[in-house]
């Protein structure tokens, strides 16, 4: 399968952030969150329609006074990503559409697979997926891989991968994988991917400028959007709040709750099934609450006087019903706003563990927007 690059110039990128963004609408709306002439806006909508990366809208003005207005907007047809993690000792696959719709979610239990047989089932599962949902001979976006860990450097080459999984630390990880699939791929912090995922599959989160996603996973990590962009950091490491929880201490993370519940004797190794393993241990876990939701005050509040976020996400594999009573220990008057705005509450993920790679799948189609703002 090969990549297809879209020659798009800045003004055409600028035209799909406001549709991406903001939804669809009319020619002249556009034109003028561009502030471009009407002719130019037809110009480049005509453009992009030829490529099929935007498309008409059905007008829903029914009055039948006057020439009705027909929004753009993005066009599922124009292509798709493929993106994926690996979990636990499962692998999490996503295809999304160029509008952003959820094709494909699987999963998969893979054990802890090295980069490079990683990158060959990767290969497999996408020929497989391709074919079961007629993508081929489709305009292929790229792939995305949301990584449990830092990059070492900004260019994202190697990466400091969690213990979990053998063989991806300090090793030259994009070439790996780029030589195993035969093609480019975009790595990425797994709570950046997750961030991603947030901001363009919400409507609700995407209205704010600037949002901060916590994901408690195999450690804890954030991610930070600020109009639309990924903060990244001086090394790609922006939002590495683990550092804060050391790795030989308790942690308000996925897989320390896995291992707390184990030691109480519960036979637990993933959080799938995760209602029905943990039936009896009701009052560890709420206890766990506490303590995790007494670790996160200071990281969240933190956040509040760094960023003024409009929205603060809680994502993680653990099932919604217990990040929503995590979120709800923090929301009942332990956050500190500022006094001069008001006031907002920690909102849940309902992507759960799926918004890796989620996310992942969504970066070639991030990327290829986002030069709209250098």
């Amino acid at each position: 399968m090969k990549i297809a690059r879209l020659k798009l110039s800045s003004e055409e990128k600028r035209l799909l952030w406001q549709l991406r963004t903001k939804g669809p609408l009319p020619r002249s709306d556009l034109a003028m969150a561009l502030q471009v002439s009407n002719s130019a806006l037809t110009k480049l909508s005509r453009n992009l329609i030829s490529m099929g990366l935007v498309e008409e809208q059905a007008s829903s003005d029914t009055s039948g006074r006057g020439r009705p207005t027909v929004p753009l907007t993005i066009s599922a047809a124009g292509g798709f990503a493929v993106g994926a993690t690996v979990h636990k000792g499962m692998l999490e696959i996503a295809l999304v559409d160029y509008a952003g719709g959820i094709i494909s979610l699987t999963s998969e239990e893979v054990g802890a697979p090295d980069p490079l047989a990683f990158a060959q089932l990767l290969e497999q599962r996408i020929t497989e997926l391709s074919v079961k949902h007629r993508l081929l001979g489709g305009r292929f976006l790229g792939v995305g891989i949301g990584l449990p860990g830092p990059p070492l450097a900004r260019d994202g080459g190697q990466w400091n991968i969690v213990n979990d999984l053998p063989g991806w630390r300090n090793v030259p990880l994009r070439q790996i994988l780029d030589d195993a699939l035969g093609l480019p791929t975009m790595l990425e912090n797994d709570a950046n991917a997750s961030a991603l995922a947030e901001y363009y599959l919400n409507d609700t989160i995407r209205k704010s400028s600037t949002v901060v996603v916590f994901l408690l996973g195999y450690g804890i990590g954030a991610g930070v959007i600020e109009d639309g962009r990924l903060l990244k950091g001086e090394f790609g490491g922006a939002g590495e709040i683990g550092g804060l929880y050391p790795g030989e201490l308790p942690r308000p993370t996925t897989m320390d709750l896995l291992s707390v519940l184990r030691e109480a004797g519960c036979a637990i190794q993933s959080v799938a099934h995760f209602d029905e393993a943990s039936v009896g241990h009701e009052a560890l876990i709420e206890r766990w609450l506490d303590r995790a939701a007494g670790q996160l005050e200071l990281v969240v509040n933190s956040a509040i006087s760094w960023f003024d976020p409009g929205e603060i996400v809680f994502s993680s594999p653990l099932p919604e019903s217990i990040m929503l009573r995590l979120a709800a220990r923090l929301n009942r008057g332990r956050l500190q706003w500022h006094e001069h705005r008001q006031a907002t509450q920690i909102r849940v993920s309902r992507l759960g563990g799926s918004s890796i790679a989620l996310g992942a799948a969504l970066l070639p189609i991030h990327a290829a927007t986002t030069v709209a703002f250098t």
